[in-house]
C-alpha cells in the first residue's frame, strides 16, 4: 500500500477512535447537572458514580489518543507544508492539557459528594453546592479548550486544500467547522444568555469536522507517485 495512503488511515483509525471514547465523558456528564440545583446535581452523581468514573476515564482516554492523532497528522502533512503543519499540530497540543486538567474539576466533584469522613466538618448542603461549582466549572474550562479546538481545524483545512492527495472540499469544511467552534466558545464567554440559541446553529457548523475523519479512515489518501518516478517524469 501506498505510504501516504496508509499514513492517512492510520490518522483516521486514531481520530475515530479518540472521538468515539472522547465523547462519552463530554456528552453524559453534562446530562448529570439540573441547572440551578445543586443538590438534585449531586444526587445524580451519587446514584451514577460508576459510569461518572467511565466518563472521567473515557475523557482522559480520548484526551491521551489525541496527542497520537496531531503525531499522525502531522507526519502525513508536513511535507506538504512543515509551518502549517506544526501550527496545526500546536494548537490541538495546547488544548490537551487544558483538558487533561480539567478532569481534575470532575474529580474534586466526586469527592465532595462521596461523604468521606474528613468532609464532615462541612455540612451536605454545603457539599453539594461545592460540587455543583466543580461541575459548572468543568463545563466552562471546556468553553476555553473549545477556542484551540477550532483553531487547529485552520491550518489543517489549509494543508487539505494544499496537499493534493485528499479532495480539497474537505479542507473548506474543516474552516466551517472551526469556525462553529471558535463562534461558540467566545459567545458563551461574552453573551452566555444567548448562548443555547446560538449552540443550535454553530453545533451544526462544527459537525463539518466528521467528514475528514472517515474520509482518512475508508479512503486514506490518493496514492502518490514514489519519487523515483516523479524524477524520471520531469526527466531528471
Amino acid at each position: 500500500m501506498n505510504t501516504t495512503k496508509k499514513q492517512a488511515r492510520v490518522a483516521g483509525r486514531l481520530y475515530l477512535l479518540a472521538s468515539i471514547i472522547g465523547i462519552f465523558g463530554l456528552i453524559y456528564v453534562p446530562k448529570l447537572i439540573v441547572p440551578g440545583d445543586a443538590t438534585a446535581t449531586a444526587d445524580h452523581v451519587r446514584t451514577s458514580e460508576t459510569i461518572f468514573r467511565l466518563g472521567i476515564a473515557s475523557e482522559l482516554t480520548g484526551f491521551i489518543l489525541f496527542i497520537f492523532v496531531v503525531l499522525a497528522l502531522y507526519r502525513l502533512f508536513k511535507g506538504v507544508n512543515e509551518k502549517h503543519a506544526l501550527a496545526m499540530a500546536i494548537l490541538l497540543l495546547v488544548s490537551i492539557p487544558i483538558s487533561l486538567l480539567n478532569v481534575l474539576n470532575e474529580i474534586a466533584a466526586l469527592i465532595l459528594v462521596s461523604g468521606a469522613d474528613f468532609l464532615s466538618a462541612f455540612e451536605k448542603g454545603q457539599l453539594d453546592a461545592l460540587a455543583y461549582l466543580f461541575l459548572r466549572l468543568h463545563g466552562q474550562s471546556f468553553v476555553v479548550a473549545q477556542i484551540f479546538w477550532g483553531l487547529w481545524l485552520f491550518p489543517f483545512g489549509i494543508l487539505i486544500i494544499r496537499s493534493g492527495f485528499i479532495p480539497r472540499f474537505l479542507g473548506y469544511l474543516l474552516f466551517i467547522a472551526g469556525f462553529g467552534n471558535v463562534t461558540s466558545s467566545f459567545i458563551w464567554l461574552l453573551l452566555p444568555s444567548y448562548a443555547p440559541i446560538i449552540d443550535r446553529f454553530t453545533g451544526v457548523l462544527t459537525a463539518a469536522e466528521l467528514p475528514i475523519i472517515f474520509w482518512l479512515l475508508i479512503w486514506g489518501a490518493k496514492e502518490q507517485p514514489s519519487r523515483e518516478l516523479t524524477a524520471l517524469a520531469s526527466g531528471g
